[in-house]
């Protein structure tokens, strides 16, 4: 099975994604959508963390070659982010939301040789926000940031349009295509359902 395929039967067999169209679940931002995912449910299966550990460190050094460092998007890209520096014997630091508020104000933890090349690593991309906001404090802090890898990616129209105006590539182990196409599969989703989701990722604001 590949690796895109292998992930997001993962990510459905521990129920780390919920596909509910008739009952949507509501968004911190508003949007009303048919999915929900917490991937922080990965790290509690060692079977699970090796297949995403391999999986982020093969498509980083394919994607990212020159790669020098890994960082970590505060929370939940911090495990993956580790598991994956200790793969490729590279540093490894994280990237707080945003700067302490006391001692010396850090937002960038851990020690960094100041021409790192860093690849952040973040564990679901929906917009991009909170990983596109910790490439701006390396850059800030005068690192080189390649691009980001993540386990998995909604595919919006806006997170797309994120990463082409931050000048950022995006790699990522399965998408929301895949996962949509493997629960099908899997006899989680009538066909009717599978076209339901689709239309959401195209337009999530505009959705029913």
């Amino acid at each position: 099975m590949e690796i895109e395929q292998q992930i997001a039967k993962d990510l459905l067999d521990i129920k780390a994604v919920t596909l509910s169209p008739d009952e949507p679940f509501q968004w911190v931002s508003g949007i009303k959508a048919p999915i929900y995912t917490d991937n922080r449910l990965t790290i509690g299966y060692p079977e699970i963390r090796l297949h995403i550990t391999s999986g982020l460190a093969r498509l980083i050094m394919q994607k990212y070659p020159t790669v020098s460092a890994i960082g970590g998007v505060v929370t939940a890209g911090i495990p993956h982010a580790a598991s994956v520096a200790d793969r490729l014997g590279l540093p490894l630091c994280y990237v707080r939301s945003q700067p302490k508020d006391h001692g010396k104000g850090k937002q960038v933890e851990g020690y960094l040789d100041k021409n790192a090349k860093v690849v952040l690593i973040d564990d679901l991309i929906s917009t991009g926000g909170s990983v596109l906001k910790a490439a701006e404090a390396l850059q800030k802090e005068g690192f080189e940031v390649l691009g980001v890898a993540a386990i998995f990616t909604y595919e919006l129209p806006a997170g797309s349009d994120n990463f082409k105006k931050a000048g950022l590539p995006l790699v990522t182990l399965t998408n929301y295509s895949a996962l949509i196409e493997q629960a099908e599969r899997s006899n989680i989703l009538t066909s009717d359902e599978k076209e339901d989701l689709l239309t959401w990722r195209k337009d999530p604001w505009g959705w029913r």
